[in-house]
């Protein structure tokens, strides 16, 4: 089994931006000495408990600091921008990492209406147009663009010596749908969707045209020594997420000990029983026995693992423990 690591860039309470991107920097350089695949972040706009709103700034430091691990965007959203922009800066990344820089596409706002509006000066109209500037950016970055483009004359530079591999991200059967009709390999969300993944990716598979489509699944896991201590843990994540959802808090990461003494709706603990069906949390064993029925579920090779905790030290040795458990 292959993993990788989605980084959100999660902001704890009582922590600053700058030691969350701090920590973000040190778990890229822990996940290629563990041996993780590949290192992707994550885009938001507008979030008081994120801090990546340009994942290529802080992946062009990753990628300084590291020497082989393969470095990406989780995604970059694509309707918030002109595909020529894009092509530059993932171009750019390559030319300094050759062979390690990945550019994965989605369509989401990342952020509220007024974020979107602030970005993009029609977010919905370009969300119609993402499958056609999906196209226009593999244009530029293969250097092809039509001559009947009225662009055909424009030169994206830097030109490295090996393109930035793209990836579709979704939820959905139409985000795989498209990932089929572009030819391109498809990352998906199985913690924040409601949908049949397997089904899915099933689909992905079976109508994939030419050489075998590839598929990574990305699931949220909380590792620990015990199930006790993971669970504790958890609690974090799971008072954030209904923080969230209802507008309340610092909107930053809450530490355990905020989160014990959070009181619960019946609503709120409804909405808990939802959340928890998409996360894994447990001891090192019981998090690769559920991920290995994932695994076999999904029939990929390869599980994206994405850990938000309080505490910094305790997300990387959730990946620590992880690791040791399965073997990468």
């Amino acid at each position: 089994m292959k993993l990788s690591i989605l980084d959100q860039v999660p902001i704890s309470e009582g922590k600053t931006e700058k030691e969350a991107l701090e920590a973000t920097i040190e778990l890229a350089m822990l996940a290629e000495n563990l041996g993780y695949e590949r290192y992707w972040v994550a885009e938001h706009h507008g979030f008081a408990g994120l801090a990546s709103p340009s994942p290529d700034i802080i992946l062009g430091i990753i990628g300084s600091r590291t020497e082989r691990i393969r470095i990406g965007s989780g995604a970059v959203l694509l309707p918030n921008y002109k595909a020529y922009n894009i092509a530059e800066r993932y171009n750019l990344l390559a030319t300094l990492y050759p062979g390690r820089v990945e550019l994965g596409l989605g369509r989401a706002p990342g952020g509220s209406a007024e974020a979107s509006m602030a970005l993009a000066d029609n977010f919905l109209q370009e969300v119609r147009n993402y499958p056609e500037k999906v196209d226009e950016l593999l244009h530029f970055l293969k250097g092809n663009v039509p001559e009947e483009h009225m662009f055909s004359n424009v030169r994206t530079t830097p030109v490295p010596d090996v393109m930035p591999l793209l990836w579709l991200l979704g939820t959905s059967v139409k985000s795989a749908v498209l990932a089929l009709e572009k030819g391109l390999p498809y990352v998906y969300g199985d913690f924040m969707s409601d949908e049949d993944g397997p089904a899915i990716i099933k689909g992905y598979f079976d109508n994939f045209q030419g050489e075998k489509g590839k598929a990574i699944v990305t699931v949220s896991v909380i590792c620990a020594e015990t199930r006790e201590e993971a669970e504790e843990l958890a609690l974090s994540k799971q008072v954030w997420k209904l923080q969230q959802d209802q507008g309340s808090g610092s909107g930053r990461v809450p530490s355990v000990e905020a989160a014990k003494q959070y009181e619960y709706t019946s609503d709120d603990l409804d909405s808990l029983k939802e959340t928890n069906r998409k996360q894994i949390i447990g001891s090192p064993a019981d998090v690769r026995n559920a991920l290995e029925e994932l695994q076999e579920s999904y029939k990929v090779d390869e599980l994206m693992i994405v850990t938000i905790t309080h505490d910094y030290e305790a997300r990387k040795k959730s990946y620590e423990q992880l690791e040791k458990e399965i073997g990468l």
